[in-house]
């Protein structure tokens, strides 16, 4: 098992756009065991063939990983109106695709689930508490299944998201973390944000990026350690944390991602 100090190191499965015993393959030439997975495959036509091919790995699950087919990344503004459980055109169907997804992940062996829940807005009073009960039922959705739900960062700062988790106080509701999006997002600094949020965070992802410098715009996702990260100052505050979990390895951008995963793993082991 590959080891960045105490922590394990995964990766993120759909970062590879492989299918499953491709992935496997290139893990096996990583050295590593664990991965962060893509439930939403398991959901629909092929779900079973699907997890039959997982369960043919020898992987340690570090958590699922739910996404929803309607949302659109396109622009900062699209994702604001298509993120996560927010639609109500979609809801409560997302909301029961995620409970699905929660026992799917409690079946692989795995204590969490991940999800985009979609942009916190504690302005606009009728929404906030649409997005509260939302998310209080994916937590005890979660809960039901023996697993717990992983809000992840970047959609809000992180004094928004300590809000709202504080005022939710729900047992099975934490924190994956994901320092690049809080850059792409253009929403927080990172090394404070870890340091503000780290008693929730369960799980991390290793992403870098650079932040933009047109308001409203994407920024750019790059190689872990050559963008505004500040990679090695990030494990080192995740270190002084206390953090305990897997940092898994996320590449959603770029024509070469194996070899970027590979780079990215490769500076994680020189931490």
């Amino acid at each position: 098992m590959q080891l960045c100090k105490k922590w394990p190191i995964g990766v993120c499965s759909w970062s590879f756009q492989k299918d499953i015993p491709e992935v496997g393959s290139v893990m096996t030439a990583l050295g590593l065991e664990h991965i962060n997975l893509a439930i939403a495959p398991a959901l629909g036509v092929g779900g079973d063939a699907y997890l039959n091919a997982v369960k043919a790995q020898n992987w340690t699950i570090s958590a699922g990983m739910i996404n929803f087919d309607y949302e659109d990344y396109t622009t900062l503004d699209a994702i604001r109106r298509t993120g996560g459980i927010a639609p109500d055109e979609h809801w409560p169907a997302s909301g029961e695709a995620f409970a699905r997804a929660a026992e799917i992940t409690k079946e692989l062996g795995s204590d969490y689930i991940a999800c985009h829940v979609g942009f916190l807005d504690h302005t606009d009073e009728v929404y906030a508490k649409k997005f509260y009960e939302r998310v209080r039922y994916l937590g005890d959705a979660a809960a039901d299944a023996g697993v717990a739900l992983l809000m992840e960062t970047g959609q809000e700062s992180a004094e928004e998201l300590e809000r709202f988790i504080e005022t939710l106080n729900h047992d099975s509701v934490f924190i994956n973390f994901d320092p690049a999006n809080m850059i792409l997002y253009n929403k927080d600094d990172p090394l404070s944000a870890i340091k503000r949020l780290a008693p929730w965070v369960k799980h991390v992802h290793i992403k870098d990026g650079i932040r933009t410098e047109t308001p409203g715009e994407w920024g750019e996702e790059v190689v872990w350690g050559e963008g505004d990260v500040n990679a090695f100052a990030f494990l080192k505050a995740l270190e002084e944390c206390g953090f305990e979990g897997c940092v898994a390895v996320e590449r959603e951008n770029g024509d070469q991602r194996v070899a970027d995963i590979a780079t990215a793993v490769r500076r994680l082991k020189t931490f």
